[in-house]
């Protein structure tokens, strides 16, 4: 009895490991509809505040998401983006601007809906996808924005100050537009590399758009509404103090953008969506086989 136990655990042993590549190998052929997204880059504002010919800018960006493919080449994608947009007159080479002399610096949420489409077709298992590929997105978004500034050591929120005279949404729509390279490095993993321009439909992410207003009674809202008056800047006089109420202040004609530039990671979740066959997460199921035996025993198909 003892050597029968014993020759049953060497068995169970030496099986061991065949049944482990076999869980291995099964995990990999499991279709995995649900794709998890996660990267970082770097934001770039365009508007009232940006260097002219300022392509991009390296500020902080983090982003997460979700996606699936509803067919082998379409995909759609929720997305999360965290970044940081900022721009100032005192980085400026146009003497106008150095003098205007406002700031903003703005942490910003966008929440997304894209759809993408591929240059090359998945194959009929996600694990046979190509090992590079192009693609093209588009779709809407929404995005908070909060511009703010400093005065005498100390951060205030530009929005509720009312520098021009109104009052903005921080909240407004987005429409995202962009290209990316995705780079296959593993059985579940892609690397992806993506730019993508926003166009928003508000000139005021960064708290300027049109015309001077007349200067504030409270010192903190004037300074913010002009800090080129002689208040502030004493050495602004005669002509080049020429900011007062109803002259230029920004340019209303033109909304502002960003650009969103990423490295990401793709991991497909070990997540079936009951599919059997196709490359989508509404892909056809494999038609259920019907047999029947013939004369000489064997199996045939109907």
């Amino acid at each position: 009895m003892r050597d029968i136990i014993k020759l049953v655990l060497i068995s169970l042993v030496g099986l061991l490991p065949e049944y482990t590549a076999a869980q291995s190998f099964f995990a990999v052929r499991r279709e995995r509809a649900l794709i998890l997204t996660a990267g970082t880059g770097s934001s770039t504002y365009y508007g009232e505040l940006s260097n002219p010919g300022t392509l991009v800018k390296f500020q902080p960006n983090v982003n997460v998401g979700i996606q699936t493919y509803v067919s082998p080449r379409i995909n759609l994608r929720a997305e999360l983006n965290w970044f940081v947009l900022q721009g100032s007159d005192a980085q400026a080479n146009n003497i106008g601007r150095k003098l205007r002399d406002l700031s903003f610096r703005s942490s910003c949420f966008e929440l997304s809906a894209t759809g993408a489409i591929n240059l090359f077709s998945n194959g009929n298992r996600y694990y046979r996808r190509p090992s590079v590929n192009i693609y093209a997105f588009t779709g809407i978004g929404l995005l908070y924005f909060n511009p703010k500034a400093d005065y005498k050591g100390k951060s205030y929120a530009l929005e509720p100050l009312h520098t021009e005279g109104v009052s903005y949404s921080r909240v407004v729509p987005v429409i995202p537009i962009g290209l990316g390279f995705r780079i296959k490095t593993g059985p579940n993993t892609n690397i992806v590399f993506e730019g993508g321009y926003r166009k928003t439909f508000t000139d005021y992410l960064d708290d300027v758009s049109n015309k001077y207003t007349a200067p504030s009674s409270n010192p903190i809202v004037a300074y913010f509404q002009n800090p080129n008056n002689p208040a502030y800047n004493p050495a602004a006089t005669g002509d080049t103090n020429n900011f007062n109420a109803g002259s230029k202040r920004g340019n209303p004609s033109k909304t502002d953008s960003y650009f969103l530039l990423n490295v990401k990671i793709e991991y497909y979740l070990p997540f079936d969506s009951g599919r059997k066959k196709g490359n989508g997460l509404f892909g056809n199921k494999r038609r259920k086989a019907n047999y029947r035996y013939n004369k000489r025993g064997g199996v045939k198909r109907k």
